[in-house]
């Protein structure tokens, strides 16, 4: 067998995952694009609390999904992944809904 027949392979395998394997990484991304969108006119909270949200939504879909489907939301362990999404959600959420005040405040 010669490189290219492997590299051949290798992309047949690869097409048989599907073409839409990546899109709960993209939904998570797409949420994360309107978060810094309202926190670039100046609502940062509303963007802080959306990335939150988009930290659940990635801890959700990698516990709904299985590992092959997963795409980049998949990066260690299925349980080391949950957990860790819903740790730093946890964490942005509090900043996002306890901070009151300061530079950025809104009005």
């Amino acid at each position: 067998m010669t490189v290219t027949e492997d590299r051949r392979d290798i992309g047949d395998r690869r097409s048989g995952q599907g073409r839409f394997s990546q899109l709960p990484f993209a939904v998570v991304l797409l949420v994360v694009a309107v978060a810094a969108l309202r926190i670039f006119q100046y609502h940062w909270r509303e963007g802080a609390a959306l990335i939150g949200a988009a930290l659940l939504l990635a801890a959700v879909l990698r516990l709904a999904l299985p590992t092959a489907r997963a795409g980049l939301l998949a990066i260690r362990g299925k349980l080391v992944d949950v957990v860790t999404f819903t740790c730093l959600a946890a964490a942005v959420l509090y900043v996002a809904l306890t901070i009151i005040g300061g530079p950025l405040g809104s009005p």
